[in-house]
This record gives structure tokens, C-alpha cells and sequence, in this order.
């Protein structure tokens, strides 16, 4: 990346059920500046978002912090990532003091999309 280049993004889509039962589509911009490892997130200049190598190829590990929290998230192209890649990214998280490990539900059904 040449000196002064915009800096390169990373899009992430999920679509999240609220508890009212409605879907909602969500997307997530990281930035990659050359001058940082860090990755930076679109729209919030408080969140600070490391990038972990991992051997699952469809996959990667963040660790996001933010005012007052930290999370580490599993993002993965599949809705079933295979068994080793899931066991890594624990296996990772309980080194770095994670307490609790949330594995929501993936699969189709879950929420449809619909175009307008």
C-alpha cells in the first residue's frame, strides 16, 4: 500500500434475530492501514479490533475492545465451520481469559431475507 493510499477494508454481513423476532441485516467495515496491525471499525473510532492468524481457511478470529468490554468473535463463511476450527478458536480465547463461550445457531432457516 503506497504512503497516503486509503486504507484497505474488510466487509462483514450477518443478518441478527431481535428479540421481538424480526430480522435484521447488519454489516460491519474494518480498516487495515499500513502503519497498523490493528483494524479499525467503520463508524466507531472507540473500538480497537485485533486480527488472529487461524488455520481454518473460510474463517477468521477477531478480538474487539471497546469502552469498557472485550469479545472475541469466530467469523467463518460456512454456517457449520468444521469441529477444528471451532475447538482452535476456544482453545485460543481460554489462553486470552475468556470466561463464557456463546456458539449462536447458524443455518438458513433462521432468518429469511427478502428484496424489495
Amino acid at each position: 500500500m503506497a504512503a497516503g493510499s486509503a486504507p484497505m477494508q474488510l466487509q462483514l454481513r450477518a443478518t441478527i434475530r431481535l428479540k421481538n423476532g424480526l430480522c435484521v441485516p447488519r454489516k460491519w467495515t474494518y480498516l487495515l492501514t499500513e502503519e497498523s496491525t490493528d483494524l479499525r471499525t467503520e463508524g466507531r473510532p472507540d473500538m480497537k479490533t485485533k486480527l488472529f492468524s487461524s488455520s481454518c481457511p473460510d474463517g477468521i478470529m477477531l478480538k474487539e475492545t471497546g469502552q469498557g468490554y472485550q469479545r472475541f468473535l469466530l467469523y467463518n463463511r460456512s454456517p457449520h465451520p468444521p469441529e477444528k476450527c471451532v475447538e482452535e478458536f476456544q482453545s485460543l480465547t481460554s489462553c486470552l481469559n475468556s470466561k463464557a463461550f456463546l456458539l449462536t445457531p447458524r443455518n438458513e432457516e433462521a432468518c429469511e431475507l427478502t428484496s424489495n
